[in-house]
């Protein structure tokens, strides 16, 4: 049987992609330590991993929620593990319309001012 923290990293690692999460745990230290596995084991290995609902839903609900408690600095992450988990630019724009009209406009424009830079550094890197 997997371990949730197991589980939490195999769906970690497909969801952001091993590049990120190589980096991610290469800069893991004795102080973040226990923080780190309470994430990989509640938000990936838990929350992530089920199968209730689709990643692609994941990721709009993550998102609409990050812009709408103004948690804007995780967004950019997010935006390029949509890349793994099937939510489209369009999908996206919808959730952060719901954040406008839920939230506040100000939140809304802020994250999808993040977005468009990041989908414009995608695209950027992917034609490289």
């Amino acid at each position: 049987m997997t371990s949730r923290f197991d589980q939490g990293m195999k769906t970690r690692r497909e969801v952001l992609g091993n590049a990120h999460v190589d980096r991610a745990e290469a800069n893991k230290s004795e102080l973040d330590l226990g923080f780190q596995t309470l994430i990989t084991e509640s938000a990936w290995g838990t929350v992530w991993s089920s199968d209730a609902i689709s990643r692609r839903e994941r990721s709009m609900l993550t998102l609409a929620l990050l812009a709408a408690t103004g948690n804007f600095e995780e967004i950019p992450m997010h935006i390029r593990a949509t890349a793994n988990t099937g939510a489209s630019k369009s999908d996206i724009m919808e959730a952060f319309q719901h954040v406008a009209i839920y939230a506040g406009v100000p939140k809304a424009n802020h994250a999808i001012k993040l977005a468009k830079a990041t989908y414009a550094e995608m695209e950027e890197a992917s034609d490289e």
